[in-house]
């Protein structure tokens, strides 16, 4: 028998510590979406065959356990701002969820760059673990160059597909709104789709009347506001309330969604009620990256007498008429006091009801033409004050409260700065991360000294040095232990990782610090600290934060080394 050793040698063993690092048990969130409700059609990608995928899935793992069902039905995979997605990053982010598994990255998102800022960067940072199972990509496993991860990049095509699919579909959609058939997913409210045709209207005598009744009362003179009082305290379903009640949307938000002066304004200016089909009033292009705009009149596309309609042109052109002079007469005012300066609203998007969740309107005031402020009212009160308690805020005394409470959260992550600083220090802390660097370095050495020796064993058996039974017995040995030395070095880095959020690299202290020489509030302060603030009907203020749970790691952390 030739000579058979050369070029052959033993594997350094796992530590036990990472073998349990790698052992550990995943608290997982099944992700399900779908771009439209689901239709139930047999065959079809459903939201309970993603469910029963994920689930089958997770059980079977024995390092995984079920932490919950997430669900975002009829939601875009373009952007991440879904309801369920963040509701499940929210779980994420107090620690309650450490894996997150999707069908396919198309499930996850259809846009690239915000789906590999996820992979690459948010998930890591949050030490998540992130399985797409139809895509066979995990990354705990998974196999990554110099630029990351090289299955994500299938998201290139998902997003490329997505913006092809929504060129083909505009351009037909188009050619159907200019013959003058109905395109919606809804029938206008007043309005139902023919049963026999889904691109005509017929009136629905259920809602008809509302409509009528509407016009009527704007044509007396009532104000929209009023209006929408008369309507929420007969309780009158609005077009969404509507929609949900009658089963035709199962989306949550659009239970008990009362009538508003934005519904009425937008039903009192539609001509579809005359009978002619009006379409484009809005638009957007996914391929060609718009976002949905509101597009001026000239451009919509209409054809007239399409269906039978519920207005008549006297009551129609009465009520558009008064519109017309309740915004010249706005206009007139609103540039009375254009000489008073003015100031930029930083607060935007940012102030809330928490009753509602509405974000908060800023009003402008003036006092006897020479004094201007503004105040943040709750827009769901203006529209009926018993939809919502009456909320009020001068933004003077906002910008006070709320600048205090940033320079004490800034004064709070200097001093913890301090300490975190003083403790890398200790000749302790060094000596484990230095053995932490030591171990990543040495699982490296060991992987690579595994993998030449894996890469020899076939010249070896070409040139003769083994027989063809050790030949296949080496390579699977040597190639089981490249992947249980690769799983330790990802384990090993991972909790690197989780180490640094105890170091200034911190977001907690690396955004709070930079801020410590700021004598004012400005837009960019407010974004970058603050998540929202409510305010109540007893004029009080809840700031929210941003970086919570990486401001709790940290006093974690002191208070176990004060332990010790």
């Amino acid at each position: 028998m030739a000579r058979t050793k050369r070029k052959i040698n033993p594997i350094a063993p796992v530590t036990e510590a990472a073998a349990e690092k790698v052992k550990a048990t995943y608290r997982t969130a099944a992700y399900v979406r779908l771009s439209v409700e689901d239709s139930g059609k047999k065959g079809a990608d459903t939201i309970e065959g993603q469910k029963k995928l994920l689930v089958d899935y997770i059980s079977r793992h024995e390092d995984m356990e079920l932490a919950g069902v997430w669900c975002d039905n009829g939601e875009t995979g373009t952007n991440f701002a879904r309801p369920q997605f963040e509701a499940m990053m929210e779980k994420v982010r107090r620690g309650e969820v450490n894996c997150i598994a999707v069908k396919d990255l198309s499930r996850f998102g259809r846009n690239y760059k915000e789906t590999g800022n996820y992979l690459e960067r948010i998930f890591p940072f949050l030490n998540v673990r992130f399985i797409a199972v139809n895509d066979n990509f995990d990354t705990l496993t998974a196999e990554r160059n110099e630029n990351g991860y090289i299955v994500p990049l299938k998201n290139i095509i998902n997003e490329a597909y997505s913006k092809d699919i929504s060129k083909k579909s505009a351009s037909a959609l188009h050619m159907k709104q200019k013959r003058g058939d109905f395109i919606g997913a809804w029938a206008p409210y007043g309005y139902s789709k023919d049963p026999d045709d889904n691109h005509r209207l017929i009136i629905n005598e259920e809602t008809a009347p509302v409509v009528r009744q509407i016009f009527a009362w704007r044509a007396e003179g009532v104000s929209i506001a009023q209006i929408a009082r008369k309507l929420n305290d007969a309780g009158i379903l609005s077009p969404s309330a509507y929609l949900y009640e009658t089963g035709r949307v199962k989306t949550e938000k659009y239970k008990g969604v009362p009538w508003h002066t934005q519904i009425l304004k937008s039903l009192l200016s539609h001509p579809v009620y005359l009978g002619h089909m009006v379409q484009g009033r809005k638009r957007q292009s996914f391929h060609a990256g718009m976002k949905q705009v509101r597009m001026p009149e000239s451009e919509w596309a209409v054809v007239c007498d399409t269906h039978d309609p519920i207005i008549d042109r006297q009551t129609f052109d009465a009520v558009q008429k008064l519109a017309r002079e309740r915004r010249e007469e706005y206009h007139s005012r609103l540039g009375k006091f254009d000489d008073m300066v003015g100031s930029d609203n930083i607060f935007k998007q940012l102030v809330y009801c928490p009753d509602c969740k509405r974000p908060l309107v800023r009003y402008k005031n003036v006092s006897h033409g020479k004094k201007l402020w503004y105040t943040f009212i709750c827009p769901t009160h203006a529209d009926d004050p018993r939809a919502c308690p009456k909320k009020g805020i001068r933004e003077d005394k906002l910008s006070e409260i709320v600048m205090e409470a940033i320079r004490k959260q800034v004064a709070l992550a200097v001093d913890l700065d301090a300490v975190i600083r003083e403790i890398n220090r200790i000749p302790a802390f060094c000596r484990e991360v230095e053995q932490a660097r030591s171990r990543i370095t040495n699982a490296k050495r060991t992987l690579k000294r595994c993998q030449s020796l894996y890469d020899s064993l076939y010249q070896n058996y070409v040139e003769g040095l083994m027989d063809e039974a050790e030949y296949i017995s080496l390579r699977e040995r040597y190639k089981q232990q490249a992947a249980d030395a690769q799983q330790v070095i990802s384990a090993l880095e991972r909790e690197e990782m989780d180490g640094r959020q105890y170091t200034s690299e911190n977001l907690f202290l690396q955004t709070f610090v930079r801020f410590q020489s700021c004598e004012a509030l400005t837009r960019d302060m407010l974004t970058a600290l603050i998540e929202r603030v409510y305010i109540d009907e007893h004029d009080g203020v809840e700031i929210i934060f941003k970086y919570r749970d990486e401001y709790r790691a940290l006093c974690d952390f002191v208070d176990r080394r004060a332990a010790v």
